[in-house]
């Protein structure tokens, strides 16, 4: 499972022109998933990106995590983080898990986010045609993969 994650000040997703999800401060995260990806990969990243320490103490450092900062949590499926362009001009889709598949686990990981920051966490509509608005916060972004943790 992959995640690009983006601190922002502000991120809203949007289908067919309606906001169907917003937040304020806190993480926006694009979310792919592989047919092989399980539920350690998701509490492996959940834990993960809850306790990473991406956010500014009172001196400026980062310090501080969502848990710390009480920060918001947006969720958007993305299975083009899977992409491979290694032959050829048009992207496969190959490693990405079909629908079938991924969408159980987008909802796991979206569950087991929400329990362990303690709030809802929005979301776009999975498998649709999403415009995605964020303002990127430092900007800080990492992408995150629970089959090669760094």
């Amino acid at each position: 499972m992959r995640v690009v994650l983006q601190r922002v000040s502000q991120a809203s997703v949007a289908v067919a022109g309606q906001t169907v999800g917003q937040i304020g401060q806190g993480l926006l995260l694009l979310i792919g998933a592989e047919a092989t990806d399980s539920d350690a990969d998701i509490e492996w990243l959940v834990q993960k990106i809850a306790k990473l320490r991406i956010f500014g103490d009172e001196e400026g450092v980062m310090n501080r995590s969502l848990l710390d900062t009480g920060g918001e949590v947006l969720a958007v499926s993305q299975f083009t983080l899977f992409a491979s362009a290694k032959k050829g001009n048009r992207p496969s889709w190959s490693r990405a898990a079909p629908g079938a598949i991924s969408q159980p686990l987008f909802e796991r990981f979206v569950a087991a986010m929400t329990t362990a920051i303690g709030k809802s966490v929005p979301t776009g509509v999975f498998g649709a045609d999403m415009q995605v608005s964020l303002v990127n916060d430092g900007p800080v972004t990492l992408m995150l993969d629970s089959r090669a943790p760094e």
